[in-house]
């Protein structure tokens, strides 16, 4: 339960961070309403600030958003980190298909912009004209292709996203702001804004606190917030709104935290999907997860299992085609996917043909891939040892993904739970 103070204090917070503007701002509202976050963003801040908002058809996480951007102008812009992805995985395809001189030209662009952005994080803001020559040549024409040549506030949220398509949009002039927070303090509690670092999810904004709790030898703890934003609790829910708020008002939101130097709060996982191995070690599949995927870009997902198991083992899929009025995964391998394949010596145009032949290059290249992110393991415990490619990409139609794009960990377990079977035998 939010009440009406929960709601705007925490608002009231955000606005002068973000440096939103009255009667001036368009928003593109697609994600569905029943999400505190589509609530804040869409409805409640427009009416506190008179703006514009386009809603999206219901197809729009199926492909279709692009047309409502292209129409919209949004001044603001905030994607969940699979709209994100899905960008960058068309902007990729558009790519591999640009000839050698618009790929160097590419290039350099997204050097002046890393090069802009770092100097700017540490605190050296000056004028250079590579930048501002790349934003003419190269990015203002990127953001109208996007919809978003008038967007100057891009945010990511609701779960976490890839360090590596934050840098990716970062060298296109889109500077990701990443908020954390969830539904029981009224959407956002912390925000990146890129002032002090590329990586984490920032610090708590203006009248909102935040604390670790039963810190581990790693520094890390459970991230505890606290606040006029904080929920009245579960309605009807006694237990569990005890279980979520302690008796001071302090919030425990089931994650794993840590900060650094600056104060910086970085999201390590969830307490919820913590593995636990037989022989006791804890284990934060996300961290795993990520190196996984930072290792190897032609692969769309990266699910570790493990809990109770003797050791961790991982379930991959290939970046795939999709439906685009479904949205639904094709068996046809995506574009650059398909590139790469030919490039390491493999002949496989689906997935199906992956598996099917066990592709020796395809899961040679995973092999490796995975023996490098074990690299970055803190223990043995931590190494991956097996892995299998699932017969299709994660989405919404299939069952994987929720309505807000986020992992449906158990319903994976369950699907395919004779193949996890298969790598314990």
């Amino acid at each position: 339960m939010l009440n009406h103070d929960n709601l705007l204090f925490g608002i009231r917070g955000l606005l002068p961070v973000l440096h939103m503007k009255k009667k001036s701002e368009v928003i593109v509202s697609y994600l569905p309403l029943s999400h505190v976050a589509a609530q804040i963003h869409d409805i409640i801040i427009n009416i506190m600030l008179a703006s514009t908002v386009y809603f999206a058809d219901p197809n729009a996480l199926k492909g279709t958003l692009i047309n409502t951007l292209l129409v919209a102008q949004p001044t603001i812009f905030l994607g969940v980190p699979r709209v994100w992805e899905k960008i960058y995985e068309k902007m990729q395809e558009k790519v591999h298909s640009n000839g050698v001189i618009k790929t160097w030209i590419a290039k350099w662009a997204k050097e002046q912009a890393l090069y802009y952005y770092t100097n700017k994080i540490n605190g050296i803001n000056y004028k250079q004209w590579g930048y501002f020559f790349a934003k003419w040549l190269v990015f203002d024409k990127v953001k109208a292709a996007l919809g978003l040549n008038k967007c100057y506030i891009y945010i990511t949220g609701a779960a976490p996203i890839n360090i590596d398509i934050k840098k990716y949009f970062l060298s296109l002039d889109i500077p990701l702001m990443e908020i954390y927070g969830m539904s029981e303090c009224s959407g956002p509690h912390t925000i990146n804004d890129l002032k002090y670092s590329m990586v984490g999810v920032g610090k708590s904004l203006p009248g909102l606190y935040i604390k670790l709790d039963n810190i581990n030898e790693h520094d890390e703890g459970e991230v505890c917030m606290n606040g006029r934003h904080i929920f009245m609790g579960y309605l009807n829910a006694p237990k569990q709104t005890e279980e979520a708020k302690d008796k001071d008002g302090w919030l425990h939101s089931g994650d794993f935290g840590k900060f650094d130097s600056n104060g910086n709060l970085f999201i390590t996982g969830r307490i919820k999907e913590l593995i636990i191995t037989s022989g006791g070690e804890n284990v934060a599949s996300y961290n795993i997860e990520q190196a996984i995927l930072s290792e190897l870009s032609y692969l769309s997902n990266a699910m570790v299992i493990g809990d109770q198991k003797k050791y961790l083992t991982v379930l991959v899929t290939l970046k795939s085609n999709m439906n685009e009025k479904t949205g639904a995964p094709l068996d046809t391998l995506a574009p650059d996917v398909l590139e790469w394949a030919h490039s390491i010596g493999s002949s496989a145009k689906t997935v199906t043909e992956v598996i099917n032949s066990r592709d020796v290059a395809i899961y040679g290249e995973i092999d490796k891939a995975i023996k490098r992110a074990n690299m970055q393991a803190i223990s043995n415990a931590q190494k991956v040892q097996k892995f299998e490619i699932l017969p299709h990409d994660f989405s919404i139609p299939t069952g994987e993904l929720g309505p807000t794009l986020k992992l449906k960990k158990n319903v994976v377990q369950k699907m395919y739970a004779d193949l996890i079977d298969k790598m314990y035998e």
